[in-house]
């Protein structure tokens, strides 16, 4: 089948290059001329495992072009997927200006498309509210009369594991009217449904239902995984309290099945580009509608509080309860992580960005590691902190060592080599990579989450 892709952003590039890994002829379309000349060459505008091969091979192969031009690929296709943002406006809600607008572009395109081409597919990729397939539909309609149909296809990616989670879904869920669009949508998607089930029986389910319902499938979805983190970062502040392990209660708890294991694990909250912003338009669009969601406000909130989590429990340490302007003025820490999560060069909402503006503010310097978002967050605050190629030079003369993120390396890490550059045995771990056994064993002054210190 004939794809064309509209916006190169996280979902747009994973869709792209993982329909193009299913046979199909794919286009992906970008307003942004420097964006799409990099593509040309192979070079992804971001950092995600497996991304990078796969755009290389599927260019290569000529199943994945790239244009400036939407007008390219919209005469042939058999299907365009919005891939757009839908950020925050003020007010909460989702803005949808860059979606309608390439709808507008869709209708006005339609014009070029043969006389007897089969209805073109439509679909809304990005994450919007109830509704919005209704309002692309009128968007096109108004501006053609060829046959189109516009489908609610929410995606389901973890930023680290995206091109996994595409090419083998557990679901994929379609909003669609007709049968002749759910044929179309099952067409790009059967070999991937098929190489899941491969892999699992119990992965590649479908699920059609009418637009609306897709698109709070994708809302719900976020929020109560949103809601399960929260509820377990405030049972491992009360785990600290009095005196128990958080993790043996995960372990306890995840073993229900109706509980299931995943999503349990305590830290600094979450962060990324979805669960955030998703969560202020689920509760824009209850406000809308006159239906509270209590549950999601108190996550909101749980979420705000824990983000300052590790900056809590350094400030306690070092005394800075004074009056002093700058009670941790010639303190020196070591941060290892800035992205909000390991596998990803995604900085949006990440507790290490809050950190860093926290204990800065206090006086204190601070030495900081990423293997890929480094370059993100000197963008965004510049020469604030120091930055270093090698965690181990972050801990050079350091008062302590600070971890954000959980990328697998620091878990490695030689921590004698660690101790030897560390002014002092000091670890405040926000992600909770060590047992506090082992870290007591070895002389650590161990700081983690909703666990004892030893």
């Amino acid at each position: 089948m004939h794809v064309v892709v509209i916006g190169s952003g996280y979902v747009g590039l994973v869709a792209a290059v993982g329909f193009a890994d299913a046979g199909h002829q794919v286009l992906g379309v970008d307003v942004d001329a420097s964006k799409v000349a990099k593509l040309r060459q192979g070079i992804s505008p971001i950092y995600e495992p497996g991304l990078d091969e796969l755009l290389h091979k599927h260019q290569a192969s000529g199943a994945l072009r790239f244009s400036l031009d939407l007008k390219e690929g919209i005469p042939a296709a058999d299907a365009a997927f919005i891939c757009v943002g839908t950020p925050q406006s003020e007010d909460g809600s989702a803005d949808l200006q860059y979606v309608l607008a390439v709808a507008a572009q869709i209708g006005d395109a339609m014009a070029m498309r043969p006389a007897d081409a089969k209805p073109l597919v439509v679909v809304d990729k990005s994450t919007v509210p109830v509704g919005t397939s209704a309002r692309v539909h009128a968007v096109i309609s108004a501006l053609t009369d060829k046959p189109f149909e516009v489908v609610s296809n929410p995606e389901f990616l973890r930023e680290g594991t995206a091109i996994e989670d595409f090419l083998l879904p557990d679901r994929v869920v379609i909003g669609c009217r007709t049968d002749e669009a759910e044929a179309i949508m099952k067409g790009l998607y059967q070999a991937h449904l098929d190489a899941a089930k491969a892999r699992n029986p119990e992965g590649g389910k479908w699920f059609r239902m009418d637009p609306p319902s897709a698109e709070m499938t994708k809302y719900t979805a976020n929020a109560m995984l949103a809601l399960r983190i929260s509820f377990m970062n405030e049972i491992a502040a009360l785990c600290e309290r009095v005196g128990a392990n958080v993790e043996y209660v995960k372990a306890g708890i995840g073993s229900d099945h109706r509980i299931g294991k995943y999503f349990l694990n305590p830290g600094p909250g979450f962060g990324g580009s979805c669960f955030p912003k998703d969560l202020q338009a689920l509760l824009k669009v209850g406000r809308e509608n006159g239906q509270g969601l209590r549950c999601l406000e108190a996550t909101v909130e749980v979420n705000r509080h824990q983000k300052q989590v590790i900056a809590r429990k350094v400030k306690a340490f070092y005394g800075c309860e004074s009056s002093s302007p700058a009670p941790l003025a010639g303190r020196r820490f070591a941060l290892w992580g800035l992205a909000f999560k390991a596998h990803t060069d995604d900085i949006r909402e990440a507790m290490a960005l809050e950190l860093i503006d926290n204990l800065v503010s206090l006086g204190a310097e601070m030495v900081v590691h990423d293997f890929e978002a480094m370059p993100n967050v000197k963008a965004r605050i510049g020469d604030k902190v120091t930055y270093v190629e090698d965690p181990m030079a972050a801990c050079e003369g350091a008062d302590a060592l600070l971890v954000a993120t959980e990328w697998p390396q620091y878990q490695k890490a030689d921590m004698d080599a660690v101790a030897s550059r560390l002014k002092a045995r000091v670890i405040f771990d926000g992600r909770n990579l060590w047992r506090p056994e082992d870290m007591k064993a070895a002389g650590w002054e161990y700081h983690s989450i909703g666990r004892p210190t030893l």
